[in-house]
């Protein structure tokens, strides 16, 4: 039997996931069978086994993807040029969010994942060890932009790192559920509470 390549291993699993992602959202989590899969795919049974040993599988594959997603535009946005303003740099990490979103529903996904992780002890570890150097970046980044003096130096960095957490988890959540309601206003607006300083 010729040897399979990675490359052709991961689109295989990249079609497999899109499909359930379909799947997913139009049932949910838990409405949503292993044949509904295969049927969405268009695999067999085994084709898919051979990526992914249940449906729990899937759907951790599918929230740690998306947590990924999240977390990697939050790193590139928490070294982003500090002259650049804390406003602008989140502003523009939103909007990314939101562009992702259109393209392929990444909040709904995400906001699936998180409650799944209320219900789910593997998941919400998985999730716990995925979110913790999100939160480093974040409070490093908060200790640069209190160094220059953009923030106040007092609450501490970890808890207005957590503040900005709970901006982009509040977005998310907005598009997921109101989607045209989240667009434009609310980037904006977090570009506007911190502006660029005057000699930026």
């Amino acid at each position: 039997m010729p040897k399979v390549s990675k490359e052709y291993r991961d689109a295989r699993r990249s079609q497999i996931l899109d499909a359930a992602k379909r799947c997913f959202l139009r049932d949910g989590f838990h409405e949503t069978s292993m044949q509904d899969l295969f049927d969405e795919v268009g695999l067999s049974a085994g084709a898919v086994y051979g990526y992914f040993n249940s449906k729990e599988d899937v759907i951790l594959a599918i929230a740690e993807e998306s947590l990924r997603e999240v977390i990697s535009m939050i790193h590139s946005f928490s070294f982003a040029p500090r002259n650049e303003g804390l406003g602008n740099a989140l502003g523009d990490a939103l909007a990314i969010l939101e562009r992702k979103h259109g393209e392929d529903r990444m909040g709904a996904i995400a906001v699936l994942s998180w409650a799944e992780s209320l219900r789910n002890p593997e998941l919400a570890k998985r999730a716990a060890a995925l979110l913790a150097p999100m939160r480093a970046d974040l409070a490093q980044l908060v200790r640069e932009h209190q160094a220059i003096g953009d923030l106040p130096k007092h609450p501490p960095p970890e808890a207005l790192a957590a503040v900005l957490m709970s901006i982009v988890s509040g977005f998310i959540l907005q598009l997921a559920l109101f989607d045209p309601l989240a667009e434009g206003a609310f980037v904006e607006a977090v570009r506007a509470l911190w502006p660029m300083r005057p000699n930026t």
